[in-house]
């Protein structure tokens, strides 16, 4: 039994870290189960305090994930208009289209649209609106790469625990 859940807990972890690059499922929380079930198989010495931790952080990330595109766009010269319409293709690359580009493309794409079409109706001038939307783009670039750290970060503790 306890075989089975540190393969479990490596197989979260490796969901964890492909579903960076999708809108669902949730990569940091499967990634945490992963650490949880290798906790939870008693091969793994690994502390309740390194569980509420890295759930802390987690949950940071994932806050952040979504942060991170509206604070770049902004960055890059968008306006609350160009912010509004991130949020906006954020909204429907996890919502998902029945039309457009979706799943791993989607999430790129969609949040890159919104600010771009924010920026536009507020501005009316194409190159104000590219660079807001390039900021968008950054953002959710940076929100993924710090999502593959931590995932990458709790399989390697995990590894370093079992051995």
């Amino acid at each position: 039994m306890n075989t089975v859940l540190i393969i479990l807990a490596f197989v979260c972890m490796l969901v964890g870290v492909v579903a960076v690059f999708t809108p669902v499922p949730p990569a940091v929380p499967v990634a945490w189960a992963g650490l949880l079930l290798a906790r939870l198989s008693g091969y793994a010495d690994i502390s309740n305090g390194w569980l509420i931790w890295s759930a802390v952080i987690g949950v940071l990330l994932m806050v952040l994930d979504y942060v991170f595109p509206l604070l770049t766009t902004r960055k890059f010269g968008g306006t609350k208009y160009g912010v509004w319409g991130c949020m906006v293709g954020l909204l429907l690359a996890i919502v998902g289209l029945p039309f457009g580009p979706g799943g791993l493309v989607g999430v790129f794409f969609w949040p890159f649209v919104g600010a771009f079409a924010g920026e536009f109706i507020k501005q009316h001038e194409f190159h104000p609106a590219l660079r807001a939307a390039v900021g968008s783009f950054l953002g959710m670039m940076a929100g993924i790469v710090v999502k593959v750290i931590y995932c990458l970060v709790l399989i390697i503790v995990v590894t370093i625990k079992l051995f």
